[in-house]
């Protein structure tokens, strides 16, 4: 079952390093995301698989939290640790964390 972790949690977890994944459009990433996210888009997750570590927590982010959520159900069915960023990039501006503009494409880059 998917995990929810808060804004602040998945800020921290972005700190250290670890995976987060933006399932949204490219207009959407590109207009601003979590620093060091990969983009993603949500239909192109099950094509990509073998860039996301099935033995550590992936983050999943999206605008306000549906497409993450599929993205979460279908990395769960697939054994991987996946965790929805509870309000998404909505909840993220309201805490005023800091976002990003630009492209980046691959998980790790």
């Amino acid at each position: 079952m998917s995990g929810i972790a808060s804004v602040q949690e998945v800020a921290a977890a972005a700190q250290r390093g670890e995976t987060v994944i933006d399932v949204r459009t490219s207009p959407e990433y590109a207009g601003g995301h979590i620093t060091r996210s990969a983009f993603m888009p949500l239909a192109t997750v099950p094509l990509r698989l073998s860039e996301l570590d099935r033995h550590a927590p992936v983050y999943v982010v999206c605008e306000s939290g549906a497409r993450a959520f599929q993205a979460c159900q279908f990395l769960d069915q697939h054994g991987y640790q996946a965790i929805n960023v509870h309000g998404g990039m909505t909840a993220w501006r309201a805490q005023g964390l800091p976002v990003e503009a630009g492209m980046l494409d691959r998980v790790g880059s």
